[in-house]
């Protein structure tokens, strides 16, 4: 019988001290989990070695899986206990999910917070602006990039505002060298992403718009987003013959063949410009409107990060959510990935001329993000993909621009009634 107790005390002990290991090591260890498997190499050979430089005691692994795959795996993971202990979050309402779930923490009292302004918190930000539960990582910003061999040849500058736009239109489209405007409208997203929400904001001048909207005070019916797509639907006559059946990978082709000359765009293009391309690019924000004197840029929130409730080490965690609000990683994140921008507020050195010049937009323009992504599209219809098939459809000459803004703000009204 006691030959019997000793066995279970040494098993018990043994046991004890596999488990104190097993603590000890996740202590010293963190798993970061993310649908940005297209950078992994980016974070084991540059960002992890360079976290490690000040903590070297702490183990980072990035652990990402597939995009389409990544919020079912996330939320399979979180509610079998296995997840990691840093969570990738998408902007709004995936991630304010978890936190309402209680699946991430708060982190207000987190001290890099403060490097971050409202605008870029927002979208990882509880609805009433309590609580911020993601560490912004960073943006896409919106603009045109150009090819400046097609500009020279027409003796064109780069357009400020709609007016000098235009213009350049008209010479590109009589020289005929060139396609005045790259995009399609057969996936439709490119329609409203690339244009809808690439030059709105100066027409519904940014936050003020787009806070509007959710607060009931704005519809768009009014003029300022009718105005909108009166603009895009004078560029169907520059986007070339066929733009109806035009893809996006289409688009990129075209462009970094040089077969065009203006492409609306997303930062995220410039690697794939840079990588195919072999002629010199510029880029101009978009232009101002008839009596339009401020400027504003869609400023898109994109990446954050968050800590996981149920973590074993939720101390080097923070630290770990406090380093990505430095200026070490901000420069180090934006150099490695070209045309995705530092959202905290400190100034950024940038090596790419093209990324540069869309981030320095934000010393003389007002960033803001797209109108349909926080809270608008919650309900049926969904405000993103209508937007999609309208702004489609507006250039496509299906839909006028006042149909257009009717169609929008009848689907709004049969589902959002915003909070009194």
């Amino acid at each position: 019988m006691k030959s019997t107790f000793k066995r279970l005390a040494f098993a018990g002990a043994a046991a004890a001290a596999m488990l104190a290991g097993l603590t000890a090591a996740q202590a010293g260890s963190l798993k970061i989990e993310s649908w940005r498997n297209d950078d992994a190499d980016i974070w084991n050979s540059k960002i992890i070695p360079a976290f490690n430089k000040q903590y070297p005691d702490i183990k980072v692994e990035f652990a990402p899986s597939a995009p389409k795959e990544y919020n079912a795996a996330l939320n399979a993971r979180l509610a079998g206990g296995t997840a990691g202990d840093i969570i990738a979050c998408r902007p709004f309402d995936a991630s304010l999910e978890l936190y309402n779930k209680k699946q991430l923490d708060g982190l207000n009292d987190l001290k890099g917070m403060a490097n971050f302004s409202d605008v870029a918190k927002s979208a990882w930000t509880t609805d009433d602006g309590k609580t911020t539960f993601c560490v912004p990582m960073a943006s896409v910003i919106h603009g045109f990039i150009y090819n400046k061999d097609a500009f020279a040849k027409v003796g064109a500058k780069e357009p400020t505002t709609v007016a000098e736009f235009n213009d350049v239109l008209d010479k590109l489209k009589k020289d005929g060298t060139y396609t005045p405007i790259v995009l399609g409208t057969a996936d439709q997203w490119e329609s409203a992403t690339m244009g809808f929400q690439n030059i709105g904001p100066d027409y519904w001048h940014g936050e003020t718009g787009r806070l509007g909207l959710i607060a009931g005070k704005e519809k768009f019916t009014d003029p300022q987003y009718v105005a909108v797509f009166k603009a895009l639907a004078s560029w169907a006559p520059y986007m070339g013959n066929g733009f109806q059946a035009q893809t996006y990978p289409d688009s990129q082709n075209l462009f970094s063949l040089g077969k065009g000359a203006i492409y609306p765009a997303g930062s995220w293009d410039i690697s794939t410009f840079r990588a195919q391309a072999k002629f010199p690019m510029g880029a101009f924000r978009p232009p101002l409107p008839a009596g339009e004197k401020d400027c504003y840029i869609s400023d898109h929130t994109d990446i954050a990060m968050g800590l996981n409730s149920a973590s074993k080490n939720k101390d080097d965690a923070k630290k770990f959510l406090d380093w990505l609000s430095t200026p070490e990683f901000a420069t180090l994140y934006a150099n490695a990935l070209p045309g995705f921008f530092p959202l905290s507020k400190d100034a950024v050195k940038i090596d790419d001329d093209l990324a540069a010049t869309m981030v320095g937009w934000r010393k003389d323009c007002k960033s803001t993000i797209r109108d349909s992504y926080q809270i608008l599209s919650r309900g049926t219809p969904n405000l993103e993909n209508e937007l999609w098939n309208v702004s489609a459809q507006v250039i496509n000459g299906a839909l006028t621009p006042d149909a257009a803004g009717k169609q929008l703000q009848d689907g709004l009204d049969k589902w959002y009634k915003p909070a009194k």
